[in-house]
């Protein structure tokens, strides 16, 4: 047991405390090469008092789900997404690209559910609504005055799609 505590106390440590057995099991497999069974770690744990430090819950998520923010609009399509007259229901989302030595950009695109055509698109080096409102700008300049009279626009209401100026496009 002493050699298993030395090994796990490492990783343990290294982790600052913030790992379980599990993730130790990981480690010791990935790092050092070494199998060990999860049931042994768990007693090695418990014998020397290696307690992992629990993360608390973020109060801004528990906050959107007690007031059930994070819903802004029905679900109007309700997964049906062939509406079988092109565009008269879009989807949107946003994407993350990643390039370079740890470089990110944001691709926010519209998307015809039926045709599964592109309709517009836009790239930003950062996630700010301004990426949503070029893409949606340039699906206007796109589909002009021949906009569907019932299209809709379905997106998975993250958060750049809640916020109520959004909405109002």
């Amino acid at each position: 047991d002493e050699k298993d505590y030395e090994l796990i106390q490492e990783i343990f440590n290294r982790k600052k405390k913030k790992c379980g057995a599990r993730f130790i099991k990981m480690a010791l497999e990935n790092t050092k090469g070494i199998t060990m069974n999860l049931k042994r770690i768990f007693r090695v744990m418990r014998k020397y008092n290696l307690v992992t430090k629990i993360r608390r819950a973020n109060p801004y998520k528990q906050i959107a789900k007690a007031t059930q923010e994070h819903k802004t609009c029905p679900n109007l399509l309700q997964r049906q997404f062939n509406q079988e007259e092109p565009e008269k229901s879009m989807l949107t989302d946003i994407t993350y690209l990643f390039y370079g030595k740890g470089k990110k950009a944001y691709l926010s695109c519209v998307k015809d559910s039926t045709t599964r055509e592109i309709l517009a698109y836009h790239v930003s080096p950062s996630l700010q609504m301004d990426i949503v409102y070029q893409t949606l700008d340039k699906l206007k300049d796109r589909l002009g005055d021949t906009i569907h009279p019932e299209a809709l626009l379905h997106s998975d209401q993250g958060i750049t799609t809640r916020i109520r100026n959004f909405s109002a496009v």
